[in-house]
């Protein structure tokens, strides 16, 4: 990991655990990595206040925060994020008929359009993972 400043609270190093647990080590360690002078406080803050201090909550159980990010991430046309949780999810336990059905809710409240590029989305993250899980 990056030995930044901003890197040093209780609070990251809390919510860093959080993300490599829902997002994988691969990734999480690409962006500590990526983290620069101009960067790096934007890690901070969306490790820190997300990760640290939202998904820790016991109000809520992963799987259920994960399904709530696939669908405000669908709302707000945040493909590259949204990509990212749909992995997320997967890790998390939620099944691809239970991503559907988060899908189908969000066309039926954001719009068709949202529901069809997340739909678009992730087929491609499943083919992505079929496509590995079978050495192709």
């Amino acid at each position: 990991m990056a030995d930044r400043p901003e890197f040093s609270s209780d609070l990251f190093k809390k919510g860093l655990q959080v993300r490599r647990e829902v997002l994988g080590d691969e990734y999480v360690n690409k962006s500590i990595a990526a983290a620069t002078d101009f960067n790096a406080a934007l890690q901070q803050q969306a490790t820190e206040s997300a990760w640290g201090a939202i998904w820790t909550r016991p109000g809520l159980d992963r799987k259920t925060r994960s399904m709530l990010n696939l669908a405000m991430l669908s709302a707000l046309n945040r493909g590259h994020e949204f990509k990212l949780h749909i992995r997320g999810a997967l890790n998390n336990g939620v099944t691809r008929d239970e991503i559907k059905e988060v899908l189908l809710q969000v066309g039926g409240y954001c719009g068709v359009p949202a529901a069809v590029e997340a739909f678009r989305l992730a087929s491609e993250v499943f083919k992505e993972i079929d496509s590995a899980k079978s050495g192709d």
